[in-house]
């Protein structure tokens, strides 16, 4: 029994050894793993840049695409620029309620970046206007006096004012981003599509040698509009002006060359007022 006991016991001891090398081995490796610090900006834009170039070989319409953003979002979850991504498929594809679901949690995770691309996804691509006019306001809160695709906060409230038939609030915002464009220099050019809506916005107001004023001020920023040429053919002939036709024919020309509002996601999205082929077909 002496001797069993002893055996036992050199048994226990060697298990024991064997369970403490265990924890070593498990120990190191656990100290050697890199801790990734979710919460330091220089990681998470690393990440992104790393990430960013893995997705590019796909393009937005392939599977691989999402996969890699969440590849990273099990890396780092508060990534918010991650979720933007992730919504860029749905946007292109018109899931936009799919888009948002992703633009929501980015501008939870990081609301001074995305809230202003939030609010120009509400105005342009869901013309949720009153919703756009509500996050451009939060906006303006957390980055005073900022832009976001190519236009001031201003000019997307000028848009939203104008589709809810606000056209004093719309006049008001379209002349503070004109100012804002200026920067207090009048030799600073306007953005022509800034032109053209506040022409549309006198036009609505039924205010015409100012319309006139603003489309003919568009066309010297950008001649082949078809909009600022259709809209200035429809203020001529209500002034009984005969170069009305003369203005939509031009319309009808560079529409027909392939001239557009220009616009950064214009290709996936139609503006508000952007002209199409059936306003020409009415004419005819």
């Amino acid at each position: 029994m002496q001797i069993t006991f002893q055996l036992f016991h050199s048994k226990l001891k060697m298990v024991k050894s064997l369970l403490l090398f265990l924890s070593l081995i498990l120990t190191f490796e656990a100290v050697s793993q890199p801790v990734m610090d979710c919460n330091s900006k220089t990681v998470r834009d690393s990440l992104v840049d790393i990430f960013e170039k893995k997705a590019s070989k796909y393009g937005f319409n392939h599977p691989h695409w999402e996969a890699t953003w969440d590849s990273l979002l099990t890396i780092c979850p508060n990534i918010a620029e991650a979720y933007h991504e992730k919504a860029m498929p749905y946007i292109r594809n018109g899931d936009y309620a799919k888009a948002f679901e992703f633009e929501e949690k980015a501008v939870d995770l990081d609301p001074k970046r995305w809230i202003a691309y939030y609010a120009f996804m509400n105005c342009i691509f869901s013309k949720n206007y009153e919703k756009a006019l509500i996050e451009f306001d939060r906006a303006e809160k957390l980055v005073p006096n900022a832009s976001v695709m190519d236009h001031t906060y201003s000019f997307y409230r000028g848009i939203s004012y104008l589709e809810l038939q606000e056209f004093d609030r719309a006049e008001v915002e379209f002349l503070k981003d004109i100012r804002q464009q200026r920067r207090g220099n009048e030799t600073n050019d306007i953005h022509f599509n800034s032109l053209l809506y506040l022409g549309i916005v006198y036009s609505e107001m039924k205010e015409f040698d100012k319309a006139e004023k603003y489309f003919r001020d568009c066309l010297q920023q950008y001649e082949q509009l078809p909009e600022a040429n259709y809209y200035l053919a429809l203020t001529l002939k209500i002034v009984g002006n005969r170069d009305s036709d003369l203005y939509f024919d031009k319309a009808k020309q560079y529409f027909s060359e392939g001239y557009k509002i220009n616009e950064p996601t214009e290709m996936f999205v139609n503006y508000p007022r952007q002209i199409s082929a059936q306003e020409f077909a009415v004419k005819n």
